[in-house]
Formats: structure tokens, C-alpha cells, sequence
């Protein structure tokens, strides 16, 4: 129990929490979209259950990561997909939402929430496991779960002000790019295929947690800079 209490917790905590809002701000676009043709009186009851089924699923696959985290070299893939996709929020893509067909139907509506968010939901899965590593090993589940459970309000409630605040001050969004950068430097670190050689400190960890945020932070805003049209 004195777990809950320690830094390391409430760390990863407000780790998952700002993964969720960075790389779930598509999610209230794509639960509008599909609950736009119900009956207004219809639309609460499909965005709640569209949203409870997309977090459920969600939570199941974070605990296959979890697992499959264990195994050799995984985090080291793991790590290697984190960076990209600290890179490519820091050079956002135009993204279409024209696929998603909306429903008057409200479990159509419901089932097209879920089987969208199960498509976009990898990057998050990927990053919640690997900052949930950060914990004590017998509470990483109930540290994911705790984390979705405060962020979906967060994302379905705040979902416009977090998209205009990110507008207002770019700097939120580069400072979680290079978070999970930081998340895959210390999960590379923990990884059981390079346990026996590579130095197993808090120095090391933090220290490829810097590496990892250092290096989403240079590539991120080269490509950025390469992206933007020539004046």
C-alpha cells in the first residue's frame, strides 16, 4: 500500500495522464463524428458507452503490454516506436476524419467509437505501458487504470481547451513529445535483454531518459523546420 505513496507512483500517474490528453485529442473528434446523426436525446448515452467500451479495450490491451513488456528486446522495439511518435507529434500530420461514418442508430454509433479507437489507440497503448513500467511491477494495471480514469474527463469535457491551449502555447506540445522520448530512454534501460550490460542506476536511467527527450526534441524540430514551406 505504501506505494501509492511514493513519487515514482504519482510520477507515472501524471505521465499517463498526459499521454492520454496529447495523443487522444482525436478521440472526441472521432466520438462526435460518429454520434452526430443520433436523436439529441440519444447522443450522452452513445458518447458514455461508446467511450466506457474504447476504455475497457483499451485497458485490455495495456495489460497484454504489460506482459509482453517482460520479454527481451520488446522494449527495446517498444522504446524505438515511443521516439517516432514523440517525432511525429512534434511535426503533426493533416489527418482525415472523412471515414468516419456516423449512425442514427445508437450501437452503431457506440460500436463505431470503439472499433475507431481500437485503430488509433496503438500509440497510446504503446506509451501508457511504458510509463507505467516506471511503477512498482504489482500496481501497473491499477496505475493504468487509475491514470484513463481521470484523463477521460479530462479528454471528453476539456478536449477544446486542451486542443486551444496546445494552439496558444506550442511549447505543451513539444514538452510531451520529449516526455516520450524521456519514457523510451528509461524503458530501453530497463529492458531484460540489456540488463546484464548496461548499468542498472539512477543515473543510467535517468540518463537515457535525457537521451531519448534530447533526441525526439533535435529530430522533431528538423523535420518541423524541413516541413515548413520556404517563405
Amino acid at each position: 500500500m505504501e506505494e501509492f505513496f511514493t513519487a515514482h507512483f504519482w510520477v507515472a500517474v501524471g505521465q499517463i495522464i498526459m499521454i492520454d490528453i496529447l495523443l487522444g485529442g482525436d478521440n472526441a473528434v472521432v466520438i462526435a463524428l460518429a454520434c452526430r446523426q443520433l436523436p439529441p436525446h440519444q447522443r450522452t448515452k452513445g458518447i458514455l458507452w461508446g467511450t466506457a467500451g474504447a476504455i475497457v479495450l483499451r485497458v485490455i490491451l495495456i495489460a497484454f503490454a504489460l506482459t509482453l513488456l517482460q520479454v527481451p528486446f520488446l522494449k527495446l522495439v517498444g522504446a524505438a516506436l515511443l521516439l517516432w511518435i514523440g517525432v511525429k507529434l512534434l511535426v503533426p500530420e493533416e489527418e482525415g476524419h472523412s471515414n468516419i461514418q456516423g449512425s442514427d442508430k445508437l450501437w452503431a454509433a457506440v460500436k463505431t467509437v470503439i472499433v475507431a479507437d481500437l485503430v488509433m489507440s496503438i500509440d497510446n497503448v504503446i506509451a501508457i505501458a511504458g510509463a507505467a513500467t516506471g511503477a512498482a511491477s504489482q500496481h501497473q494495471l491499477p496505475l493504468v487504470i487509475f491514470g484513463l480514469l481521470v484523463s477521460i474527463p479530462i479528454i471528453i469535457g476539456g478536449s477544446q481547451m486542451v486542443l486551444k491551449l496546445m494552439d496558444r502555447f506550442p511549447a505543451i506540445i513539444t514538452i510531451g513529445g520529449m516526455l516520450l522520448g524521456w519514457i523510451a530512454g528509461t524503458m530501453a534501460h530497463s529492458d531484460p535483454a540489456v540488463r546484464d550490460w548496461l548499468p542498472q542506476t539512477t543515473t543510467w536511467n535517468y540518463g537515457l531518459g535525457l537521451v531519448g527527450a534530447l533526441s525526439v526534441f533535435l529530430v522533431g524540430t528538423v523535420l518541423k523546420k524541413r516541413a515548413q514551406p520556404a517563405s
